[in-house]
């Protein structure tokens, strides 16, 4: 009789995907027990986001997560998900990184390694399939699926193919955004049944409404494992139920043999967990059949709509996706996953953002041109090109062919703080956050992000102005939409706003804080001042072409000139990160540097002036 064996994803996918992969590892281990003893075929629970995230918003050791659930789940085949040569970071990684991530993996707890390029660039998952097997692990291939006219289903045999002839044990189809329609999977399913003889792993999204569908077409073609989500993350942006699948699957020849009541225990759990983090829910996270069109993946979505929220500019959400694909197809249709998904993203956001498209062009769009992620699908729009890179080469080779051994640089880097390997491999992934949070550990200073009490927010409610209304002044009126806010406590607090839909920023000082510096309602000549020439943060607001500042809020990473140095128009002096991607910041005048207002590390917004350049 045949069965079908089940991946869980709900400790790692279904957060990722619903809430912007904020789930600590407090909430995992209570119901690692039940989860345990389930008897899916794996358990996905790192990798991805997970690693960031844990970083950069949670101050927890990804490492020590990973530990901790494998203690807890003593009996259930631990999955992660890794990105070839990028690992879990957002560029190439020397080979002995590699297999050095690969093996601290394995010893720490990772049983299953689902290894996938996102260029589908075989050349990027060599080293990492060799990594999985020396250590005696199941490396399961995957198959980034997308569409475009260059994405059929020959080619994708060719691909599991290679992936065969590695050495994998398992294939993944890995529907990352939700694309496969019924038909698809079955033709797809039915050829990869035929041209190799791995079992065949289905992984997909529910954004378009069509996964559970596809789930049944693809078992009946002949896929042996399938990827679901409990039902308290899952639908949506997320995954096909897994109650829901068992349900359906019950009682035929596909019946997954598992305790449909044991499961819905584990949902009452994570339904209760999942309030907690109601201030990362995103309303983009629902069924959406304009994935079909500009495949943003589940697990950039909520990530997406929150990073635009915090820059005031979720208005502006429909344009952005709207944007995706054109910046895909003149990248030469690459599959939207990380890191493609966030490269042509945050690209969509500046060409949006700033007003005209490639105005402004991130690193990581200039590195894809010169081939440094690998091949492209397609031909690249070659105008775009010359604009971002303007006559470089573009290599041929695989990128990491280029890169010397890393590990020992790294380990001399990161000595002052690394206590372990783990330690450098984490520094490795994120050099700057990375080595922020182990400084912070190490000085036992760690601040997690705040959770915030809803109830205590709408208790609070009725003291706040509607979030959407209609001003008058002057006999005009204005339509003013509240998208988000700064941190209260802030001495000037910001508002992110939209007027009649164009994106502005308003500092609203309380009646408080002017009491406490001058008196009810006293504020002094300076101080008028100070506000109307100074932005929030005490930088001057730009006023003139030498004042260089950025299309949206981030952190200066590098300041690539000096006070004295004579720049010319189009050269770069800032290098600031925003949305997890780099982007060189240019002078808008030729002159010389006569005053800069940032250093690395500061936090910045588009209203101050970050460097002046005195005109020639």
């Amino acid at each position: 009789m045949a069965k079908v064996f089940v991946s869980e994803l709900v400790l790692r996918d279904g957060h990722q995907s619903l809430i912007a992969t904020r789930m600590r590892t407090e909430d995992m281990l209570p119901i690692c027990a039940k989860l345990d003893a389930i008897g899916f075929w794996s358990l996905e629970a790192w990798g991805g986001a997970t690693f960031d995230a844990c970083v950069r918003f949670l101050k927890e050791d990804p490492w020590e997560r990973l530990a901790k659930l494998r203690k807890a789940l003593p009996n259930s085949r631990i999955q992660m998900l890794l990105r070839g040569q990028n690992l879990l970071g957002y560029r190439h990684y020397s080979d002995d990184v590699v297999r050095a991530f690969v093996q601290k993996s394995a010893d720490n707890g990772v049983d299953v390694f689902r290894i996938f390029d996102a260029m589908n660039d075989m050349r990027n998952l060599k080293t990492s399939i060799e990594a999985v097997k020396k250590v005696g692990k199941h490396a399961e291939g995957a198959i980034s699926y997308t569409t475009s006219p260059v994405h059929d289903i020959a080619h994708f045999v060719e691909l599991a193919k290679e992936l065969e002839s590695m050495g994998c044990d398992t294939l993944a189809i890995k529907d990352m955004a939700g694309l496969l329609t019924p038909q698809s999977t079955q033709d797809l399913v039915k050829a990869l049944r035929t041209a190799v003889s791995l079992p065949i792993h289905l992984h997909s999204h529910a954004t378009s409404g069509l996964s559970a569908m596809c789930f049944l077409k693809g078992i009946e073609a002949g896929a042996t494992i399938i990827d679901t989500c409990n039902s308290s993350f899952g639908e949506g942006a997320s995954h096909p139920s897994t109650e829901s699948i068992v349900a359906a699957l019950k009682g035929t020849e596909y019946d997954t043999g598992l305790d449909l009541v044991a499961l819905q225990e584990i949902t009452a759990y994570f339904r209760d967990v999942r309030k907690k983090y109601w201030q990362f829910e995103s309303e983009f996270t629902g069924v959406d059949t304009r994935v079909l069109v500009n495949q943003v993946p589940g697990g950039m979505i909520s990530n997406l709509s929150n990073q635009l929220k915090e820059q005031g500019a979720l208005n502006r959400i429909d344009e952005v996706l709207a944007e995706i694909p054109r910046v895909r197809e003149d990248l030469g249709f690459p599959p939207l996953v990380t890191p493609t998904s966030q490269i042509v993203g945050t690209q969509a956001v500046l060409n949006v953002m700033t007003g005209a498209r490639y105005k402004s062009i991130t690193n990581e769009v200039k590195n894809y041109f010169l081939g440094r992620y690998g091949q492209s699908p397609a031909p690249v729009n070659e105008l775009v090109k010359k604009l971002a890179v303007n006559d470089g080469e573009t290599i041929t080779c695989r990128p990491a062919d280029l890169l010397i051994p890393e590990m020992a640089k790294l380990s001399v880097e990161a000595e002052r703080f690394a206590k372990s390997e783990e330690d450098v491999l984490t520094y490795a992934m994120f050099p700057d956050i990375g080595q922020t949070y182990l400084q912070e550990r190490n000085a036992g200073s760690l601040v997690p992000e705040e959770l915030l009490d809803k109830e205590s927010v709408n208790a609070a409610a009725p003291r706040f102005a509607p979030n959407e209304f209609k001003v008058t002044l002057h006999g005009e009126t204005f339509h003013i939409n509240l998208t988000g806010s700064g941190h209260s406590g802030e001495e000037k607090r910001p508002y992110y706003v939209s007027v009649d839909g164009i994106a502005e920023e308003v500092f609203v000082e309380t009646l408080n804080e002017i009491e406490v510096s001058g008196g009810a309602g006293a504020t002094t000549g300076a101080s008028k001042k100070k506000s109307a020439s100074n932005s929030s943060s005490g930088r001057p607001r730009p006023s003139h072409a030498g004042h260089v500042t950025t299309s949206m809020p981030g952190t200066i990473v590098a300041v690539i000139t000096k006070i004295g140095d004579k720049v010319k128009a189009g050269d770069a002096v800032l290098v600031i990160e925003a949305m997890k991607m780099e982007n060189e910041i240019q002078a808008a005048t030729s002159g010389i540097v006569v005053a800069i207002h940032v250093t690395k590390g500061d936090m910045v917004n588009p209203d101050e002036s970050l460097l002046e350049i005195q005109p020639e």
